[in-house]
């Protein structure tokens, strides 16, 4: 069994991605083979951990999955690794609910039966530091902290003088520090982190947090920690085989506006027939030939409104694509794409490919959050009633002219409610909304999908 840590933290914004991919550039520098993993919906900070490891990494979301394909996608993307490093989600106990720990990161440690470290800011800190491990330390029952690596100190004896009272209280061990320095960040914008594909410098960053966390950090202590972990119910590796004769061919966005897919997506509706051909709707004057499918995942177009808005081929192709009954499948960031325009903060509105009524328009307020859907009627994922939990996460808006043609209907996940709201937009071969799917939530969406496009 693959040795294993979660990296948590009190709340969102304690450093745990910064220091998370810093300590896996510093193991690999060792000789390490670490595996990494993101608790929650989030796909901004994997490509991180991506850039650290050179390996993908995947999501662990223990509200969206099932807890069968949790362990197992642990277990077959570790498998042969000396270390599995999961980075956690806002704050430790922080998750889906505020009465249990449902989807966070402590209800993960336990899944995973994983020790935490947990990253402690102590800017500003001393002896009060040890008051809030105490808090985490003992909050539950089920859940303890093994260790504690220290994020924006000042000097070496502040280190020290955390240190003395976070042992004398709670007899948790702090296994390092991070020093405070304004190079030792990661730029953020509204939508959390930037994503490396925009940052040339980002590995430079990284690789010099790695190196302090090398010589401030005791790495022995924290694989011995990490090694003494008990065995996992075993899931039977899956076989190599010959992958089935594409069936489809689908064109997949991909590029910096369009960033946001799972990579167990497009593994899933591989291992169903498909063969992906990425295309990026910034560069590209025409779709890929041959097709059976368009896929539109989410990402940034709000910032590439104008290069989109400019290259009048492409948004060509897709209307004519559209046409001739292609489908099309859109998420947050591609439905924002197919709508007749994007209007930016600056109420600048720039023409887009028009296969959605109205205009998307960025807002200050933020839209997030857990949702469980229906399907409304057959579509190419789900049949009419199905449902599947996703997840939102956008600072634009979108209202459709009449609820005429919804994909879902939105129903109250914590079961408060029996209201149904809609959300989405079909029209003949055209299925777009907010919401995000990670389709091992249900991997049959995969197959459905190619058997969609094969038929349509």
């Amino acid at each position: 069994m693959t040795a294993r840590l979660i990296i948590a933290a009190p709340e969102s914004g304690s450093g745990k991605t910064l220091i998370t991919a810093g300590l896996c550039y510093a193991l690999r520098q060792q000789g390490l083979q670490v595996q990494m993993f993101k608790a929650g919906p989030d796909y901004i900070d994997p490509t991180y951990h991506q850039l650290a490891s050179k390996r993908p990494c995947r999501n662990l979301d223990s509200w969206m999955l099932p807890t069968k394909a949790i362990t197992e996608s642990f277990q077959r993307n570790s498998h042969g690794c000396d270390l599995a490093l999961i980075e956690g989600v806002m704050g430790l106990f922080d998750g889906f609910g505020v009465s249990n720990d449902t989807g966070s990161t402590a209800e993960l440690a336990q899944l995973l039966q994983a020790p935490v470290i947990l990253v402690l800011p102590v800017r500003g800190q001393a002896r009060s530091a040890a008051s809030t491990l105490l808090g985490f330390h003992t909050f539950s029952p089920h859940l303890a902290i093994s260790g504690v690596i220290l994020n924006q100190v000042g000097s070496e004896k502040h280190a020290q003088l955390c240190q003395q009272a976070i042992e004398a209280e709670t007899a948790v061990p702090v296994l390092g520090y991070l020093p405070r320095s304004e190079a030792l960040v990661l730029p953020e914008r509204h939508l959390g982190l930037v994503p490396t594909q925009e940052m040339d410098a980002i590995t430079a960053v990284i690789e010099e947090v790695g190196a302090q966390l090398a010589t401030t950090t005791n790495f022995n202590q924290l694989l011995q920690i990490a090694q003494n972990t008990p065995t996992l119910p075993s899931f039977p590796q899956q076989q190599t085989s010959l992958a089935p004769e594409p069936v489809v061919r689908l064109a997949v966005a991909k590029d910096a506006a369009f960033s946001f897919i799972y990579p167990e997506n497009v593994e899933l509706l591989t291992e169903a027939g498909a063969e992906i051909i990425y295309f990026s709707p910034l560069h590209d004057d025409h779709l890929p030939a041959n097709i059976d499918g368009v896929i539109l995942s989410g990402g940034f177009p709000e910032l590439y409104a104008a290069e989109l808005s400019a290259n009048e081929a492409m948004l060509t192709a897709l209307r004519q694509a559209a046409a001739a009954r292609l489908p099309i499948y859109a998420e947050c960031g591609g439905l924002m794409y197919l709508t007749a325009a994007i209007s930016d903060q600056n109420g600048q509105q720039r023409p887009m490919v028009g296969l959605l009524p109205g205009t998307s328009e960025m807002t200050q307020r933020v839209t997030l959050g857990y949702r469980l859907v229906e399907a409304v009627t057959d579509g190419p994922l789900l049949p009419a009633g199905a449902q599947v939990r996703g997840h939102e996460f956008h600072y634009s808006q979108w209202q459709p002219p009449t609820n005429e043609h919804p994909v879902y209907a939105l129903l109250d996940p914590y079961g408060n409610s029996d209201e149904k709201r809609f959300a989405g937009f079909q029209q003949g071969t055209v299925w777009a909304s907010y919401i995000h799917l990670h389709f091992l939530a249900q991997p049959s969406m995969a197959a459905r999908f190619v058997a969609w496009c094969r038929q349509t």
